[in-house]
């Protein structure tokens, strides 16, 4: 359990939190959210003290260990693999290394074998004898096999360094762990296993993720960072999301009478219970979720921006035509013979490990690369609208104001009071539409290359990675957006919720060629599942 106390913490005259007091107890997983800048990392770093709060404080619960995932991927360059996961219990770690000294002296005393028969006790009571077996049962988990881990950390990819203090934090089963974005660069595999190590973990998880579907597998609660507050609500986070807009919903509607809002709300909650899986996790909320009454769910302050794309003109049945499409790039053929025929209505989600190869087929069908052998035709109905993983080019250099960007991409010459509406759907209101466009976030950025895309009215859309950069509520209002366009689409993403819910046909660009199926994305994992299984049986 960690307890906070009146906490609070200011960077000049910005407010940051202020009295915060917030208890996390065990066997619950709290998904701490809060948009871009209101502080999640700074709140896990205070409650890991590396950073010390202005005021109050933050209690263990007597004789219990924390465990932090730690960001530099560098810190352990010429540690070997296992090791580095065994750091991950301080205590435990120093134990091994004060007794190797000893039994390495030359000369072995009296004291010296009091003191190791001492620290063969805390050994023992550590589970210093289960330690390496349970790194390596970690490091296998999270696709770091065997013949790594007497490696050194700098043999290994940046993706598997990563792994290593995933499991580094995971180790000696901490009394409360603090994981900041711990998906990030994790493979599907890899995240699947996390959600079901999190999921069975029994003490005290706090995580900030922007992938949604992670949020909704492990959390049993959200903390919710908003206006230097902390609250806690039951549930993952499309409970948290759908019941802040149902409140809202009901606020806006004073007149409506309680026992209608009373029979909504349980209606709400019998919905959302019913999709609960059998997991421990998932129980658990359910049961939490029973017992919410009228009162506890309250609107939220967020605000979304509004996404919505709407094509000028009807798309005909002839879309694009691709055919044995090959493309090598320094020595590598990333495509290979890739051939589809896209129809009216397709959605598509290119997936795959090979992120070079997605972004290299988007940069052909848009014409910024030329295949070495191959071809591709746009139907004659199409028009397309492109949002590209590297959107530096469109702001480098540029002394434009955000309004005058956007007119830049205006199919008329619209007026200012209408772009400047159309801004402030995507959040951008007063005095911001006059920043340079050079000195946006990534966040800002990808929100006006919506914007222009939106602005098209274009019938087939081409979005690499558009959730990079995004909030929890543009990543949502996105999504919404995406689901409700009448056009075709083709588009890439590491959110699997965002995938799920989004594309009705699946490309995967594999070493070996193209696998095109037109399944949703948790069916297509599935197969990929089942034939892996039915591999493995006959090897």
């Amino acid at each position: 359990m960690i307890t906070v106390t009146d906490v609070s913490l200011r960077y000049g005259d910005r407010k940051l939190f202020e009295d915060v007091n917030i208890k996390f107890t065990p066997g619950n997983c709290y998904g701490l959210i809060g948009a871009n800048g209101a502080g999640k990392s700074t709140f896990l770093k205070i409650l890991s003290g590396e950073i010390e709060a202005q005021t109050g404080s933050v209690h263990l619960g007597p004789g219990e260990r924390l465990a932090v995932l730690k960001q530099n991927h560098f810190e352990y360059e010429e540690e070997e693999v296992l090791k580095v996961v065994i750091m991950g219990h301080t205590r435990l770690y120093e134990v091994m290394q004060e007794k190797d000294a000893i039994y390495m002296k030359a000369e072995f005393t009296d004291e010296d074998g009091i003191k190791a028969a001492e620290l063969e006790g805390e050994f023992a009571e550590l589970n210093g004898w289960e330690a390496e077996s349970e790194a390596a049962i970690l490091l296998k988990g999270l696709g770091i096999e065997e013949e790594l881990h007497t490696k050194k950390m700098a043999d290994l990819t940046g993706s598997e360094k990563v792994k290593v203090l995933l499991a580094q934090a995971l180790f000696g089963k901490p009394d409360v762990l603090l994981l900041d974005e711990p998906t990030n660069h994790l493979d599907i595999k890899a995240i699947q296993w996390l959600e079901e190590f999190l999921i069975n973990f029994e003490n005290t998880v706090i995580v900030v993720s922007h992938d949604r579907h992670f949020l909704n597998k492990v959390c049993t609660h959200i903390a919710d960072l908003d206006f230097g507050k902390i609250q806690i609500y039951v549930g993952n986070y499309d409970f948290w999301y759908e019941s802040s807009q149902l409140a809202l919903r009901m606020a806006q509607d004073q007149n409506k009478k309680k026992e209608e809002k009373i029979k909504e709300l349980q209606a709400f909650i019998a919905r959302f219970s019913a999709n609960a899986s059998k997991s421990k996790q998932a129980t658990s909320r359910k049961k939490l979720l029973d017992k919410i009454q009228l009162d506890d769910i309250r609107p939220s302050s967020r605000k979304y921006p509004y996404v919505g794309f709407t094509p000028d003109r009807e798309i005909g049945n002839d879309l694009l035509r691709v055919e044995g499409i090959s493309k090598t790039i320094d020595g590598v053929k990333v495509l290979d013979n890739i051939s589809f025929i896209m129809n009216k209505d397709d959605k598509i989600a290119l997936v795959g490990t090979n992120e070079l190869a997605k972004t290299t087929l988007f940069k052909i069908l848009m014409g910024e690369m030329e295949p070495d052998s191959g071809s591709f035709k746009w139907g004659v109905t199409t028009s397309q609208a492109y949002f590209p993983k590297d959107n530096s080019q469109y702001f480098e250099n540029s002394d434009l104001t955000l309004v005058d960007w956007l007119r830049q991409f205006s199919p008329n010459d619209q007026s200012e009071s209408f772009l400047r509406g159309f801004l402030g759907r995507m959040l951008f209101s007063g005095e911001e539409v006059l920043k340079k466009a050079s000195v946006l976030s990534g966040g800002e950025k990808v929100r006006c290359m919506l914007s222009k895309m939106m602005l098209s009215g274009a019938n087939v859309l081409l979005l690499d990675e558009p959730t990079n950069h995004l909030d929890l509520e543009s990543i949502t209002a996105l999504n919404n957006g995406l689901i409700n366009y009448k056009g075709s689409m083709i588009f890439s993403s590491h959110d699997h919720q965002f995938i799920q819910t989004i594309a009705n046909r699946i490309i995967e660009l594999t070493p070996r060629g193209m696998v095109d199926k037109q399944v949703t994305y948790d069916e297509y994992l599935e197969d990929e599942q089942l034939q892996k299984q039915i591999a493995a049986m006959y090897n």
